[in-house]
């Protein structure tokens, strides 16, 4: 049986995932199991629906299964992002592929890239250059066109650099799974409209701009309908400017030694970021002053993210303490019947089971629910302790 193991954000669905997914079923996938980031991304944002909405759009439109991954490992960076991602797909021993989407697809070019990254000698180029004081991306990718040449062209492009990290995880954890790169078609990221496609940055615009109608027709119908309903509700989009006050608030009680302990590059970007918050009046403000060509929006997105949600940086593990179930259909529960011996949690309440590493990791999370609903367009009284509550969408 040949399993598409896909990691994604689905922030919110659109038509190219779409068009992905149908294209793993064309190339033969007999079922297709999703990683999908929980409630915030890894741009550092607040996913725009709840992890359990766009759960249901992906089975809706393609997906059979549906696991999260949590925040230590959603809202970091591509690195940690991908191993993450694949270290549960790997977990679940059933996913036989690593499919994602690719700007070149060419999984070979992707891949001889990647390993180049692991080198002694691509670690020599790239100390020499970060010394000229460029940009980290720009330095990463001269070391790399040293060692491979025109290959390392992918690393210009987000979907590419991105493919890349998803094959450094496979050998990081021994993994059998074999890399399949979809070409992705429609509009590129943060891009506009292309073939009718829209990107996830131009749909979540135009639902912040209050385009809703417009919004929803660049998305498959299955899953407009599921993120009308969140609309309908209060419940989408997700913004942090719905609790900005409450974000500042806990920035400006941190000390900048504080600070430090969320700032996971080294390079002392927390000093210039504690300057910002004790000169800002909002979110975007803060980030604008901290931004320089050196540290990137979604790295400060990040750091402000981790800060507020108390996610400082560590170690991380190859396995996840447990996999939650966001949703599944009937092929998705034959799935999980094959995945003996895994730990997957179906029921919040069964987490003590799991061991004391994944009491706390749902425990950490349950209270970054909380924060999460804080930026609902509307409060209600069930807005707390969802994370107990919430059970996986089962079509």
């Amino acid at each position: 049986m040949q399993v598409a193991g896909v990691i994604c954000e689905y922030n919110p669905f659109h038509l190219g995932h779409g068009a992905m997914l149908q294209e793993l079923r064309r190339q033969g996938m007999d079922a297709i199991v999703c990683c999908m980031s929980g409630n915030f991304v890894q741009r550092g944002e607040w996913a725009i629906a709840r992890k359990f909405a766009r759960a249901e759009m992906a089975l809706r439109c393609g997906a059979d299964l549906v696991l999260e991954l949590p925040t230590p490992w959603s809202a970091a960076t591509a690195e940690v992002f991908a191993r993450g991602g694949a270290g549960a797909l790997h977990q679940t021993g059933v996913v036989t592929h690593l499919a994602f989407g690719s700007e070149c697809g060419d999984a070979g070019k992707i891949r001889r890239t990647a390993r180049a990254l692991d080198t002694p000698e691509y670690e020599t180029a790239l100390r020499r250059l970060l010394a000229g004081g460029t940009t980290f991306a720009a330095c990463r990718q001269q070391a790399a066109e040293e060692l491979v040449g025109a290959d390392a062209e992918v690393l210009s492009r987000p979907n590419d650099n991105l493919a890349v990290e998803y094959c450094r995880a496979l050998d990081w954890l021994g993994s059998g799974m074999e890399p399949l790169a979809v070409r992705r078609v429609g509009a590129g990221h943060d891009a506009g409209v292309e073939s009718g496609i829209a990107s996830a940055s131009h749909i979540r615009r135009l639902l912040y701009e209050g385009s809703r109608e417009e919004a929803l027709r660049l998305m498959p119908p299955e899953a407009a309908a599921v993120l009308r309903r969140e609309l309908d509700c209060g419940a989408a989009p997700v913004s942090p400017e719905h609790c900005s006050r409450g974000v500042l608030d806990r920035l400006q009680r941190l000390t900048e030694e504080d600070l430090a302990a969320y700032d996971g590059g080294g390079e002392g970007l927390y000093h210039r970021f504690y300057r910002a918050v004790r000169s800002s009046c909002d979110l975007e403000e803060l980030l604008q002053k901290a931004k320089t060509k050196r540290y990137t929006l979604a790295r400060l997105r990040r750091l402000l993210l981790a800060a507020y949600l108390d996610l400082p940086s560590a170690p991380l593990p190859r396995s996840l303490p447990y996999l939650r179930l966001l949703g599944a259909n009937d092929r998705g529960r034959q799935l999980l019947r094959q995945m003996e011996g895994v730990p997957v949690l179906t029921k919040a309440a069964d987490v003590s089971r799991l061991g004391p590493a994944a009491e706390e990791l749902l425990k950490a999370e349950a209270r970054r629910t909380d924060l999460y609903r804080l930026a609902f367009p509307k409060l209600s009284c069930d807005c707390w302790d969802a994370e107990w509550r919430d059970s996986p969408v089962l079509l």
